[in-house]
């Protein structure tokens, strides 16, 4: 079975239901949950296996995970490593029987929260709350990324070049040194570059770049 998800097949859509994925093992607490989740106006879907979840094709919406740390076959644990990197989906752990070691380790790992068992629905509804809030944050990050990404992809290989430089500090005559064309040449492609990027000044620009560098994409490359 490949436990890694598949390519997202939606995009973030600001008015849609957040859902909450409760991964859970034990049919009699997902049943319990479920009516909870959904008094909060969130969407519950309830799964049994972290293997399950991991099936689904990845989703861009805004949610959060409620995973119980002791599961059958991949463990809450193994669940936080493989969906690590999903900063639009915060993960709350929940269980009875937590030790303060495996509490500290799955904090460390980026846990949002962690809850025993059994709580109180207030206690829940503000964590699923924290997590959704965190969500939306991540989500907007995302989208303003993958924008850069799609506006970044439209650049000229020359014009990629022009920004890298660029944004690292060199002045056009330097650019223009360092790829071989004349001061002129570089101010044309500066100028098709900023307006391909949508950028109104250099240090806008600038911020462009460490958002790229931040989403994977070197503004050089």
């Amino acid at each position: 079975m490949n436990l890694q998800h598949s390519v997202a097949i939606r995009t973030f859509e600001p008015r849609v239901v957040p859902v909450v994925y409760v991964v859970d093992n034990d049919a009699a607490a997902r049943a319990t949950l479920e009516p909870l989740i959904r008094s909060g106006g969130w969407q519950p879907r309830m799964i049994a296996s972290a293997e399950e979840f991991l099936a689904q094709p990845r989703e861009m919406l805004p949610g959060c995970l409620l995973v119980e740390l002791d599961l059958p076959g991949l463990s809450g644990l193994d669940l936080q490593r493989r969906v690590f990197e999903r900063s639009e989906l915060p993960l709350i752990f929940m269980s009875r029987h937590a030790d303060v070691p495996t509490t500290v380790r799955a904090m460390k790992g980026g846990a949002f929260e962690f809850l025993t068992k059994p709580f109180e629905r207030s206690v829940l509804v503000d964590a699923i709350a924290g997590a959704m809030e965190r969500s939306y944050a991540a989500l907007r990050q995302l989208t303003h990324v993958h924008a850069l990404q799609e506006r970044y992809q439209s650049l000229s290989r020359r014009e990629r070049e022009v920004m890298g430089l660029v944004v690292s500090g060199r002045l056009n005559k330097q650019v223009g040194g360092e790829l071989g064309i004349s001061e002129i040449t570089v101010k044309a492609h500066r100028g098709k570059m900023m307006r391909k990027m949508r950028a109104t000044s250099f240090a806008e620009l600038v911020t462009m770049a460490a958002s790229l560098r931040g989403g994977g994409l070197h503004a050089n490359a």
